[in-house]
């Protein structure tokens, strides 16, 4: 598998949380105690209480990636996994509060709407509730308390992105940032832009909408006929972005950021060129982890630094080892 790295090496509701498994006591009473061997059926440590609360849209199976790595890792860990999401920001940090109100263990938190959380996620700190970031926001992370980030460098992700287009000789290229506010989204164009020799431009859409998303991006392909490149951000976009390449008529190659089976049955097709892999399934498994040899271990992983997961440039190539993977929703 071919793998594009400019970074650091990689390391090692309304307002109430749906609970993804069995109950347990949890709060913040559980004294943690060393694990002990416990004849291969997991950990013996007190149960756990979690709660992941994302900016996930409707139908993005990014987040279905990532919650099975969590609930592998919590059902290794003994921990209630406990997940919600709102686009909006101002949901989220409500979904926040509610985690807060309910004394977990820990919370897993996405920091695309920074300005949005920073204020809830502070507070969880103060009552003494550690934090893990993943996927966005890995900046912010810090400066809000939390014990670290889990993700990848998405600037470097794009400057990935933008070489690779460079390697195929593409001139033109159209980024499509499918949730408007998102400054991880924001910094994958900005970073194609910055290392891509061609021009770029970027187009919004609503990726909870994908008719209506499909439909600007045939249009933005109709009005520039000489684009040769679209850039989507999501893997459920990518499809959305086939459909209106082949309704403008544009022999532009189709390429993404993240994968689902979709995807990669798209690049067997031929259909999508290339596609970057941040490992959503690691993303939630690590900081389950994390979260669990903190509370019984005291352990930070990577000693508080950003913990990358990616990027990784996929081919056609890479098809054959990945499809088992995807097809089972772990990659």
């Amino acid at each position: 598998m071919r793998t594009t790295r400019t970074a650091a090496a990689l390391l090692v509701a309304t307002l109430t949380l749906a609970a993804a498994g069995c109950s347990g006591s949890g709060g913040k009473d559980a004294e943690p105690k060393p694990s002990q061997p416990s004849n291969g059926k997991g950990v013996s440590t007190p149960r756990l209480k979690i709660a992941m609360i994302t900016h996930s849209g409707e139908g993005d199976t990014f987040w279905d990636i990532v919650q099975s790595g969590a609930k592998q890792a919590a059902a290794k860990d003994n921990v209630q996994f406990l997940y919600s999401a709102n686009k909006d920001g101002g949901q989220q940090a409500q979904l926040i509060q509610a985690a807060i109100d309910q004394k977990v263990d820990g919370i897993v938190v996405t920091l695309a709407k920074p300005d949005a959380v920073k204020d809830v996620v502070k507070k969880a700190v103060q009552a003494g509730i550690p934090v893990i970031s993943i996927n966005s926001g890995a900046e912010f992370s810090q400066q809000l308390g939390a014990l670290g980030h889990i993700g990848q460098d998405e600037s470097v992700a794009g400057e990935a992105v933008g070489e690779q287009l460079n390697t195929e000789g593409k001139k033109k290229a159209l980024c499509v940032i499918h949730e408007q506010g998102n400054v991880s989204l924001e910094a994958r164009c900005a970073g194609v832009k910055k290392t891509f020799k061609g021009s770029v431009s970027n187009v919004n859409v609503d990726g909870t909408n994908t008719p209506a998303a499909a439909s600007s991006i045939t249009a933005k392909l109709q009005a520039a006929k000489d684009t040769d490149a679209v850039v989507t951000l999501g893997a459920p976009m990518a499809d959305a972005a086939v459909k209106a390449k082949g309704d403008a008529g544009s022999s532009a190659e189709v390429d993404t950021f993240d994968l689902n089976a979709k995807v990669v049955s798209s690049m067997k097709s031929g259909a999508i060129g290339f596609a970057v892999d941040q490992q959503p399934y690691l993303q939630g498994y690590l900081a389950i982890d994390e979260l669990w040899l903190y509370k019984t271990n005291l352990n930070v992983i990577g000693g508080g630094k950003p913990v990358l997961t990616g990027p990784a440039i996929l081919t056609k190539k890479d098809v054959p080892a990945l499809e088992k993977y995807t097809a089972a929703g772990t990659r």
